[in-house]
């Protein structure tokens, strides 16, 4: 396993993700917290306009533009030795967020909502990440059902970079995100943490979006996201020492100081 892992810092620009929704309501509220993130060590920033909680609305494309591009403009003039992602299904959205800075595509539904994001990924030579969900954030989690979760979503992903690779993205460019909560029960969330190793055999960067959420709050009686950060940090490292690379998450301090214990340790058994 490589000890090699960047964290990915969450920036919200929306009034209803489920953790932290509402907390950036200006372009300069979301600008100072994605260079606080960087500070606090996040190699990549997460820049979305659209929340994908369970039950989540869709955001019209002109509002999605509107609240994530100023964003990613001034965040990529102000911290240059960052990587700028961002998160949207959209075709237009990612068009515009690459011509204004951003290098990375973080696509929840793996290239499906807009099949041509998979062109523009590949003549930009940009990032991208490719995730797992079953269904979509309005359904997602209305009984999910799988006969074998880790084969299931493996599969999936598989042929999901077979397509980016088709259609010209660099293998070097496209990271894997099982989707954990993302149409899964605990369950199935554990069932893939446990078994993380087999998404990181197919070959690619493996991506992990665990940070604050509900099945944490179920397994530790935690009621409130932001109070479920040593949950996501201990899972954040369980998922590391199974081979996932890159940490999406809120807190980036606390899964830095983690990450970087978790790799110095792994390191004295060779790993």
């Amino acid at each position: 396993m490589s000890a090699a892992w960047k964290v990915m810092g969450v920036c919200n620009a929306t009034p209803d993700s489920f953790s932290d929704g509402g907390l950036l309501p200006t372009v300069e509220a979301a600008v100072a917290h994605s260079l606080g993130l960087i500070e606090q060590g996040a190699a990549i920033v997460d820049v979305g306009g659209e929340s994908t909680r369970p039950g989540a609305a869709p955001v019209a494309e002109d509002e999605e533009l509107r609240r994530v591009i100023p964003v990613i403009e001034r965040v990529a003039a102000a911290a240059p030795q960052a990587q700028i992602s961002v998160d949207t299904t959209k075709l237009a959205v990612a068009k515009a967020a690459l011509e204004a800075g951003a290098s990375y595509v973080n696509d929840v539904s793996a290239f499906r909502v807009e099949p041509q994001m998979a062109a523009l990924v590949a003549d930009a030579g940009c990032d991208c990440c490719l995730m797992h969900m079953l269904g979509t954030p309005q359904t997602m989690q209305v009984d999910p059902q799988y006969e074998d979760v880790v084969a299931e979503v493996c599969e999936f992903l598989s042929e999901r970079a077979e397509l980016a690779l088709a259609a010209g993205i660099a293998r070097e460019r496209i990271s894997v995100d099982p989707g954990i909560g993302f149409g899964k029960t605990l369950e199935h969330n554990l069932d893939l943490l446990a078994n993380l190793g087999a998404v990181a055999a197919l070959g690619y960067p493996v991506v992990i979006g665990l940070s604050r959420k509900r099945f944490l709050g179920e397994l530790t009686g935690t009621k409130r996201p932001e109070q479920r950060v040593a949950a996501t940090v201990a899972a954040n490292v369980m998922a590391f020492e199974r081979g996932a690379s890159v940490f999406r998450v809120h807190d980036v301090r606390a899964t830095v100081d983690g990450l970087k214990l978790a790799s110095a340790t792994l390191a004295r058994d060779g790993r």
